[in-house]
């Protein structure tokens, strides 16, 4: 065998190729150099910052401020009412979209796309537009001994159920997308051997969607854990706040440390990341399976 087949012969690198790792690294580094800062900002004390300025060369790094933060925030608590209203959140609109999802892709019917259309419509309607609407049906409603307040106004009841009817729509879309790429053929043959539509739904389809469910779980935890906005307009006791909320806890009358809210904002970063590292691989395949067929 000669030496020009065994040695491996090396690509030359194209000038097209370098401009465009070139230019992802200047992205990448745009986007890191806010939370970058933030990060040294948060390791600084504010006496340092407010006699030197936030751009020069740190003397002294210590932890002090995130200690500060999880403590005068009571950090863990509003995690907890994050958790309280996330978690049922994120199972509720994957069950109720996965079953929209079912039904409008493995049966046809004249408003088959229509039914989808409109889950989808939802999505599309600014969630400023039914502020005031949706502020006073809240104050209406009546669900005592189910709620502290006796309403779905101030309650963590009100904010689930305001992210299922906002995100099911799009989660029914790309699950009915992913549900017509898998083979007609198996609920065929459960529909021969007498399996009921239940049956075919929970035993037979779902499972063959835990990729694109584990990805849409990464995103609505995501989302539904860093709203800021529902928070705000459906819940006015500061101890039922979500954790986005808590941060406030931090600002005072007259003087807020912005080195201890730019800690206490890292704080709160850290279960989004854990949540999106523990999914990435489910993440990443549940965003590329199917993306090749027809």
């Amino acid at each position: 065998m000669s030496h020009a087949l065994v040695t491996k012969r090396r690509t030359p690198v194209r000038p097209a190729r370098i401009l465009l790792h070139a230019f992802l690294v200047v992205t990448a580094l745009a986007w890191l150099a806010p939370l970058l800062w933030a990060l040294l900002a948060a390791l600084r004390p504010y006496a340092e910052t407010s006699e030197k300025g936030y751009v020069s060369w740190p003397d002294k790094l210590s932890l002090d401020n995130f200690t500060n933060a999880f403590q005068q925030s009571d950090m863990l608590h509003y995690f907890g009412n994050t958790l309280l209203v996330a978690v049922p959140a994120v199972l509720l609109t994957l069950f109720l979209s996965s079953m929209v999802a079912f039904y409008v892709s493995r049966f046809d019917f004249r408003l088959n796309l229509a039914l989808l259309l409109v889950f989808t419509a939802g999505n599309l309607l600014p969630q400023q537009v039914i502020i005031t609407p949706l502020y006073r049906l809240y104050l209406l409603v009546d669900v005592p001994g189910i709620t502290v307040s006796g309403k779905l106004y101030d309650s963590a009841l009100g904010l689930v159920l305001i992210h299922v009817a906002f995100q099911s729509g799009f989660c029914a879309f790309v699950l009915s997308n992913y549900m017509r790429s898998l083979p007609h053929e198996l609920t065929e043959a459960a529909l021969v051997d007498g399996a009921s539509v239940w049956r075919l739904y929970w035993q037979i389809v779902l499972p063959l969607c835990k990729p694109a469910m584990a990805a849409l779980a990464t995103l609505l935890s995501i989302w539904i854990y860093n709203d800021f906005f529902w928070a705000i307009v459906l819940i006015s006791t500061g101890e039922n706040m979500p954790i986005t909320s808590a941060l406030n806890n931090l600002s005072g009358q007259y003087f807020t440390d912005p080195n201890l809210v730019a800690a206490g904002a890292l704080l709160t970063a850290i279960p989004t990341l854990i949540v999106y590292f523990v999914l990435q691989r489910q993440f990443v395949s549940g965003l590329t399976l199917g993306a090749n067929k027809g």
